[in-house]
């Protein structure tokens, strides 16, 4: 393990999918040595010239990323999606403007012509909630709420590009009272203050018996700090005391559902679903990072976790989600199948089938934030991707920016667009050695970039 990997080892519940890296290690921020190509590599059976005419008319352009005006160019992504309820919208790195303005295109674009109502973020379940409230209720600044939640690896998602879109949401219930959008955290890392109380209340309420039970296996759990800093807190503890957290939280959630829900039954599901993430988050923590196995086994169940936490949403509202998180968990394999068995998109596809598509995106050559070797955010710049790489491939297609269904392409770049090769797939430390990713394998729906830039990271 290299030292970053370390580190993501010992953080894996907040690292956002920092998995991979698309260039060599030691390039530096904005240097000429960042944009040093990849090796290499033996090229498929079918010559580079045919894959791209066969890409060419396979792919449909892409007039921007940016939301707004005009979205006729997304209508092919419409007919790609069809009639899946959830859509994983990737991306190839963790903080590139062009990645999140797409994507709030994209969900503006299916909440306004087919039926979309929730946006899905890797952030915790609790932070979404908050994000929720004002969405729905116009509760709280924003602005501040996103510098409150998204800390430490979160620090990411506290930025211009996914401010713009909880304000766009924002206004469209305003005017959409009767049938508003939603926003939603799959995530577990974090478990804000609030998800204790209203367990608390709904038991002192329904349940005044048990209110000391209650309160004793929650005895040190409710945050009483910032969300960076009760992360940075749980990880210091030693093994032993993570364990026994998440054996109490885990009795509070078996307590709970023991009970009849009365004649409140909503308030009961939501007390539950409440408990139920509180007991994520001890779990997420109760494992050995120092253990390979147990590490690995880490690594499945946050997976997991997101997918089951975007299922019961979509199952309880009915909504169609839009899931944002990076490539590698939409996917259906993963691109580093030692330490990550198994990918939420691969959760998702067993439990929806045809009804989750998806959408994995890439880019030739720009600009990102990420943490550099000396734990600083920095930004970021590459050249264009290398020889043997699937972006230098896609980048010679004749759109600038496209989309294309890797289920339906013609042969020839079916057959290449399932091969392994160099793919650029960077989290939130840089740089990391770099994995082969067979992109009709890993998703069924692609939309390369030409070029990206750093997103406006907010409050630094």
């Amino acid at each position: 393990m290299t030292r970053h990997r370390t580190a993501i080892a010992l953080t894996l519940l907040v690292t956002l999918g920092a998995l991979t890296a698309g260039n060599p290690a030691g390039a530096a921020p904005d240097s000429p040595a960042a944009t040093a190509t990849a090796p290499t590599i033996a090229p498929v059976s079918e010559s580079a010239s045919t894959v791209v005419d066969a890409l060419d008319r396979a792919s449909h352009s892409l007039r921007t990323v940016e939301p707004g005006g005009d979205s006729r160019d997304l209508h092919p992504l419409d007919r790609m999606i069809g009639d899946a309820r959830i859509v994983g919208l990737g991306e190839a790195t963790h903080s590139s403007h062009e990645f999140f303005a797409l994507k709030h295109r994209v969900f503006r674009h299916l909440v306004e012509e087919k039926g979309f109502r929730t946006f899905a973020l890797e952030a915790p379940w609790s932070t979404g909630l908050r994000l929720n409230a004002y969405v729905l209720r116009g509760e709280g600044d924003p602005r501040r709420i996103m510098w409150e939640e998204f800390q430490r690896d979160y620090l990411w998602w506290n930025n211009a590009e996914y401010l713009s879109l909880v304000e766009w949401m924002r206004a469209y219930n305003s005017r959409h009272h009767d049938d508003p959008v939603r926003f939603m955290g799959d995530d577990f890392a974090w478990a804000g203050p609030e998800l204790y109380d209203e367990v608390t209340d709904y038991v002192a309420r329904a349940h005044p018996d048990l209110l000391a039970r209650f309160t004793s296996l929650y005895r040190g759990l409710r945050p009483t700090t910032a969300a960076g800093a009760y992360i940075e807190q749980y990880l210091r503890m030693p093994y032993a005391e993570r364990k026994e957290r998440a054996d109490r939280t885990g009795q509070a959630l078996k307590l709970l559902e023991q009970q009849a829900p009365g004649a409140d039954r909503a308030a009961y599901d939501w007390a539950v679903r409440q408990a139920t993430a509180i007991g994520q988050t001890a779990l997420g923590y109760a494992f050995d990072f120092e253990d390979p196995e147990q590490l690995r086994a880490a690594m499945r169940f946050r997976d997991s976790v997101m997918a089951d936490n975007v299922a019961w949403w979509a199952e309880h509202t009915g909504d169609k989600v839009v899931l944002s998180a990076h490539n590698a968990h939409i996917a259906y394999v993963p691109d580093d199948p030692v330490h990550y068995p198994k990918m939420q998109g691969a959760f998702l596809r067993d439990r929806f089938g045809d009804g989750y598509v998806s959408v994995g995106l890439t880019f030739a050559r720009g600009s990102f934030n990420a943490t550099g070797p000396d734990d600083e955010v920095r930004r970021f710049t590459l050249g264009p991707a290398g020889p043997g790489s699937n972006e230098r491939t896609l980048d010679r297609v004749r759109h600038r920016d496209f989309v294309v269904d890797l289920r339906t392409a013609p042969r020839p770049a079916r057959n290449w667009l399932r091969g392994a090769r160099p793919t650029r797939s960077i989290g939130t430390a840089y740089p990391e050695p770099e994995h082969d990713i067979a992109l009709a394998r890993s998703h069924d729906v692609l939309i390369h970039l030409h070029r990206v830039e750093a997103a406006h990271l907010l409050d630094r």
